[in-house]
């Protein structure tokens, strides 16, 4: 014998089905606004200007950038404070993933690291980081660093640590705890030596009396990661986003940035 739902289940069922239906898409377009913490180096370049709105018109979801140097943005990362990390310190990156904060980092692009200086030739261009720092070393010659625990700040320290020396007993070296734009600022003002990535210096307007002294040495290397933190509060936009940064049409539009009006590349794809 054939058994029947009354028509008031039976409507009951249909709406709590299409409820079900209707919470299940809501889940799956969900948008809203998540935090990257990045380095100033990105964010002072125009690279994020140029990239971030095409991630939001093709994915709905909204951008907060915070730009401070590498260590200052794995530490919001640490106290919860960003869903994800786009940075340049990679013993600092694996340190962060091992400690637990990351399941993984992933490759995103590439630049790399130039000394530049007054062009008064107390040190003609070059392209051995060893020459360019033993000089500043010997000489005394002015040098600012940016002293905050950023990933040029960490590199810088990691080239003198292997040459064996101390940057610090030269008299006219001044760590200024600020970012990229601030440093190579008051390099220039001070017509000092100071460690710059690339794309920074080229986007930089008042050069003054700056010149690039040393390149292309292959321990000026400069590569980028993208980390979703664990404790993100917004896991589906964080992976849309390194999903996103890591996609062939981003990279590309990575690889064309600063072509236009530099008439070379900025950054480079990695992913």
């Amino acid at each position: 014998m054939r058994k029947f739902f009354s028509p008031a289940i039976t409507v009951f069922i249909i709406l709590c089905m299409s409820f079900l239906l209707l919470s299940a898409c809501n889940n799956e377009s969900k948008t809203g606004t998540i935090t990257l913490a990045t380095t100033t180096s990105t964010y002072d370049s125009g690279l994020l200007d140029f990239i971030l709105p095409a991630f939001t018109q093709e994915t709905g979801w909204e951008i907060r950038v915070i730009p401070v140097g590498t260590g200052a943005a794995m530490q919001l990362g640490r106290d919860g404070e960003a869903d994800v990390l786009l940075v340049h310190a990679r013993s600092q990156e694996d340190a962060f993933v091992a400690d637990g904060f990351a399941e993984t980092r992933y490759d995103v692009m590439y630049n790399d690291f130039i000394v530049v200086g007054p062009s008064d030739g107390a040190i003609s261009h070059n392209t051995s980081i060893t020459q360019t720092f033993n000089a500043i070393y010997e000489s005394e010659l002015p040098f600012v660093s940016r002293g905050d625990e950023s990933g040029t700040h960490t590199r810088e320290l990691s080239l003198w640590s292997k040459l064996e020396l101390n940057p610090t007993d030269n008299i006219n070296y001044i760590e200024i705890g600020d970012g990229m734009g601030a440093t190579l600022g008051m390099a220039a003002e001070k017509d000092s030596f100071t460690l710059s990535d690339r794309a920074t210096w080229l986007s930089y307007p008042n050069k003054r009396n700056l010149v690039i002294v040393c390149e292309n040495d292959p321990d000026l290397l400069n590569p980028y990661g993208v980390i979703i933190v664990s404790s993100t509060l917004e896991p589906v936009g964080a992976q849309k986003f390194v999903d996103w940064i890591r996609s062939a049409g981003t990279q590309q539009l990575i690889g064309s940035f600063g072509v236009e009006e530099f008439g070379q590349s900025l950054f480079f794809p990695s992913a």
